[in-house]
């Protein structure tokens, strides 16, 4: 594992301390590590938003397809059990 030293004002350090002491996280390293993975997956969940927007329309969202998409669902969860 690599170190980062960062700087903080003293109110931004104040709120990380209260974050660590409130959340239940070990240390200020923690509760970083968690926002830094959290904005992974919002990066990672916009570019998904984003290729699904620039993709053809494959067929209908209608009824139909969220029956079949439920049922696919349920099979998979039994499957899985």
């Amino acid at each position: 594992m690599t170190t980062m030293n960062i700087s903080l004002p003293d109110t931004l350090k104040e709120f990380v301390d209260r974050q660590v002491a409130g959340a239940g996280y070990g240390t200020a390293s923690e509760y970083v590590r968690e926002l830094i993975r959290r904005d992974q997956d919002r990066a990672r969940l916009r570019d998904l938003l984003l290729q699904g927007a620039q993709a053809p329309v494959a067929g209908a969202a209608d009824e139909e397809y969220f029956e079949k998409l439920r049922a696919d669902i349920q099979k998979r969860a039994k499957h899985a059990a």
